[in-house]
């Protein structure tokens, strides 16, 4: 029943001033899966992970906000649960940049639940699992239920910031990529596109030179590199 999946997640997160990271461990544990993360998206843009539980869970968020494709940023885009129980082999051809990469990681099954509160969409939750195969019918339901869980806990937590700033319960322990936003704003006045097409160009520049999105962040912030 929902209502019992509800009262067991909401006991797991009981601890008074419960930091953003146990929503991704008390995920992890319950559903019964590898590893959780947590995306944070505004527009079309991932504005980062809010939580991560391992290496492989925190390159999965990393490489979904470098590459901009993903289970959770389809999860979000297209407003439904993503289903890929065989990542080596999946159904239908998909995530070309990203699968490789996961994969060598050991990821072999991703599955992305979008939260949200009435009509506002708010981000993903991200499973994995290190080997192949579907979420059984118990495990589905436990996610969908987690994601409403997440959903309010962030409006709750943002409720309570300055306004235009992140709370901080939202940033303790994630990954938010400043750096990222900060270097897409300058290329924004640079070029003169707007910011998403700017992160967009920043994310094509790491991933044809082979960099981590935070370090072409970096030298565009230093004024050591300008995109053309």
């Amino acid at each position: 029943m929902s209502g019992d999946r509800l009262r067991t997640i909401l006991a797991e997160l009981s601890v008074p001033g419960a930091p953003a990271a146990r929503l991704c461990d008390v995920s992890t544990r319950l559903i019964g899966v590898s590893g959780t993360g947590i995306m944070l998206m505004s527009g079309d843009v991932p504005q980062g992970s809010l939580c991560s539980t391992n290496e492989a869970s925190a390159l999965i968020e990393d490489l979904q906000y470098t590459l901009g494709e993903g289970p959770s940023v389809d999860a979000y885009r297209y407003n439904q649960v993503v289903h890929e129980p065989d990542l080596a082999n999946p159904a239908v051809a998909r995530w070309s940049a990203f699968s490789p990469l996961a994969l060598s990681a050991g990821v072999r099954a991703v599955f992305g639940f979008p939260f949200r509160m009435g009509g506002a969409r708010l981000g993903a939750v991200n499973l994995y699992r290190d080997r192949p195969g579907p979420l059984s019918d118990d495990q589905h339901a436990d996610a969908l239920v987690m994601a409403d869980v997440v959903a309010t806990w962030v409006l709750d937590v943002q409720a309570g910031a300055p306004e235009g700033d992140l709370g901080a319960r939202l940033e303790d322990g994630g990954d938010f990529h400043s750096i990222a936003q900060n270097a897409a704003g300058m290329v924004s006045v640079q070029l003169g596109v707007s910011v998403t097409v700017a992160l967009i160009r920043l994310r094509a520049y790491a991933f044809s030179h082979d960099r981590a999105l935070n370090d072409v962040a970096r030298d565009i912030v230093s004024r050591a590199l300008r995109l053309e």
